[in-house]
């Protein structure tokens, strides 16, 4: 019965579908023209007297309908119940997955492992999170399990819950970034710090602070975590610890760790006595069959991640993007020194940034150290290979992105320039044969005094990298995969970007001199990323890019365009100046009041390398800007732009101390950034009539109101 119904409606259905076809044919025709519509209707009727729109077979169908409609009202016994079989029931229902540990649950983790120590790291340039791993692999060598964490993957509100796990210790690896920051990866543990109320009772900690004594806020990192951590209730294992970058961050890290882990074996009851124990976090794997898409080529995570014209946004340090080197040129008129103006197109990124923002630039290393690295080595440069982590537990799998070939690791992923630290020199000994070699290998590794005296000369004074090491040390013969497990990663260098977002919001510009210098040993370093870069010169329709990505600032212009500044800012120093001033005439141009606006410029000649002269000059002559020159060598005596601020100072201290002016210093931390505030607080005294401990105050005060700036680097 119902496939016959469905055959009689089905027919119905195509009778139907003739006469709307006919119909709308019809109507189509007369369209086509407004005389010929009598035609048509014509046509029509002699088409449909020749075909008639219902035939025999229909006349047949359409009587059986009637018939069976007949018998299903009037005649059929509506008490006997049909058998009608069931219609089956479907559900969707999500894919049922096995259940996956949430990765920012690292108590959990450490319980599932065995582990009783955590090392969390703020990192901005690895030193930290290099640090951070040197810890967890020395807990082995004392008794204990230790694992590393990123705080920005990790959920750090379970850190009271540290507590249930017996014996347990956290350690804080944490940097101090700019004007007293956290580092990006630590930028949400830090507010979790600050706003957050829960109690610690039961944790136990330590601290290393990483900072640098040339900068205003020296460790103000580390202090703070210690600080907070004892307030919240937590208990200090060990005393917080500070490296310092300006002296020997090294022998600070190590002096601090060597007296560390006795205390906290004896803080957990433990005899205190160290394994000598070498155990590599990475095993190799040769990969003979693969396929060459899958390969890492330079990639920071995602395969393919830096393929031009496929990107997506957002972008940032895990996922850079591409930008064309549009201009390169340089700025110096002479000389054996070189400076580079470059402008980055950032057009379609969707990146955004304001005057004082820094751009971070991910560099290739030379070619000329890749090649000679694996000569030294003996390895095959396209051999594909993975390290793979042996702690299975691990968050970090492998060093870097893996499977690629030598060739990759050592131009993209490892920092084959950095000086190796302690840790590695003991490595390097166990792979050398000459006695003598081996034993000053030895020595510089070890925490004596006259280790560390040979440390600081061998390598530190004399700038001796893993290649120049290997060269001076023939016996020493470390597999190349050991020497990318145990060297830091290459990181991306921050240049102050010197230009205006309002005035140029699709291109970022760069300032910077390109770095290279003759070694004690005779040797010519060379900084990777300038040099990298002053070869990028897009000539002959040649295009370049390079990975990049913008990180905030808080050296910025005041919010008030009217409120008066000082800019002080020597040789590149003046890079994020430039921007200032190029926003401030935007300003003007907007019609908005601009208050004054003073630089302060140095260099050696003003005929060498006296940078934008034209641009400085010009808005000079516009009445926007205040200029005070300082070329130190073209007089018998030298002159800096702190002489020129003792000569200034009644209009400096009207500036900073009559009118709540803003101050601004970049560049040279060690000797011109210390000698201006020197300068400020003499002035304070001089002009304002304080004492010097009121004049300090008095500039502690304009830092803390973000009135005293700094973008300085060592």
């Amino acid at each position: 019965m119902l496939h016959l119904n469905i055959l009689i409606c089905c027919h119905i259905k195509n009778i139907c579908q003739r006469f709307a076809l006919r119909i709308g044919c019809y109507f189509i025709k007369m369209e086509e023209s407004t005389e010929r519509l009598a035609d048509a209707a014509s046509a029509a009727a002699e088409e449909m007297a020749e075909e008639p729109l219902v035939g025999m077979l229909d006349l047949v169908l359409l009587s059986l309908l009637a018939g069976v409609s007949v018998y299903y009202f009037f005649l059929r016994d509506t008490n006997k119940k049909e058998d009608v079989p069931a219609l089956k029931s479907f559900t969707i229902s999500p894919t049922s997955l096995p259940m996956r540990t949430n990765d920012s649950n690292f108590v959990s983790k450490m319980k599932s492992s065995g582990r009783n120590v955590i090392v969390f790291y703020g990192s901005q340039t690895g030193t930290a999170e290099e640090f951070a791993g040197r810890l967890a692999k020395e807990a082995t060598r004392w008794g204990m399990k230790g694992m590393v964490a990123d705080p920005e993957e990790c959920d750090m509100s379970e850190l009271a819950q540290l507590a249930e796990i017996e014996n347990h210790l956290a350690i804080f690896c944490v940097a101090t970034y700019g004007e007293g920051d956290p580092t990006d990866n630590a930028q949400e543990f830090y507010e979790f710090l600050q706003n957050g109320d829960d109690q610690l009772d039961g944790l136990q900690y330590t601290v290393f602070g990483l900072g640098n004594k040339t900068y205003e806020h020296y460790n103000a990192m580390g202090k703070y975590v210690d600080k907070r951590m004892v307030e919240l209730g937590a208990t200090r294992v060990f005393e917080l610890g500070m490296g310092d970058d300006d002296a020997n961050m090294e022998d600070d890290f190590i002096t601090w760790k060597d007296a560390m882990w006795p205390k906290v074996c004896e803080f957990f009851g433990f005899e205190a006595q160290a394994q000598d124990i070498n155990m590599r976090q990475y095993k190799l794997k040769i990969h003979k069959d693969y396929e060459p898409t899958q390969l890492y080529t330079g990639e920071l995570a995602r395969l393919n991640s830096l393929k031009i014209g496929s990107q997506r946004p957002p972008f940032d340090s895990k996922n850079p993007f591409m930008a064309e080197i549009v201009v390169n040129r340089e700025l110096f008129n002479g000389g054996d020194r070189n400076c580079m103006h470059i402008e980055l197109d950032v057009e379609g990124s969707r990146i955004r940034y304001d005057s004082g923002d820094h751009v971070a630039v991910y560099p290739v290393n030379d070619t000329t150290l890749v090649n000679r690295l694996i000569e030294l080595t003996n390895e095959d440069a396209d051999m594909v290979f993975s390290l793979t982590n042996v702690d299975e537990d691990s968050s970090k799998k492998h060093p870097f992105p893996c499977p690629c070939t030598y060739r990759t690791a050592l131009s993209h992923y490892v920092d084959i320039t950095a000086l190796p630290r302690t840790h590695v020199l003991k490595e390097l000994a166990e792979y050398t044969t000459d006695p003598a070699e081996k034993e000053k290998l030895k020595l510089m590794s070890s925490t004596s005094e006259e280790g560390k005296a040979e440390y600081h000369k061998w390598i530190v004074n004399d700038v001796r990298n893993i290649i120049h090491i290997l060269e001076d040390l023939p016996s020493c013969k470390p597999p190349l995969d050991h020497i990318c497990e145990l060297l830091p990663r290459l990181q991306a260098r921050y240049y102050s970007i010197s230009s205006s977002g309002k005035l140029h919001p699709t291109k970022i510009h760069v300032t910077a001199n390109v770095l290279k210098y003759e070694t004690p040993t005779g040797r010519t370093n060379k900084g990777v990323c300038t040099n990298y870069l002053y070869k990028l010169k897009p000539e002959n329709d040649t295009k370049y890019h390079v990975p990049i990505f913008v990180r905030k600032s808080q050296f910025r212009l005041p919010s008030k365009p009217q409120t008066p500044i000082i800019m002080i800012g020597p040789g590149t120093g003046i890079a994020p100046f430039r921007g200032f001033i190029q926003e401030r005439s935007w300003q003007r141009d907007e019609g908005k009041p601009v208050g004054e606006t003073v630089l302060y410029f140095g260099c050696r000649n003003k005929a060498i390398d006296y940078l934008y002269e034209n641009e400085l000059n010009a808005a000079k002559d516009s009445g926007l800007l205040k200029l005070y020159l300082a070329f130190s060598r073209d007089q018998d005596h030298k002159v800096y732009v702190t002489h020129l601020l003792e000569q200034n100072k009644a209009e400096v201290w009207r500036i900073i101390g009559q009118e709540n002016g803003h101050l601004y210093v970049c560049g040279d931390a060690k000797k011109m950034a210390r000698d201006v505030h020197a300068a400020i607080i003499q002035i304070c005294q001089t002009e304002g009539g304080m004492t010097p401990s009121e004049a300090e105050l008095y500039v502690k005060k304009m830092i803390n109101q973000k009135r005293y700036s700094s973008d300085v680097w060592s």
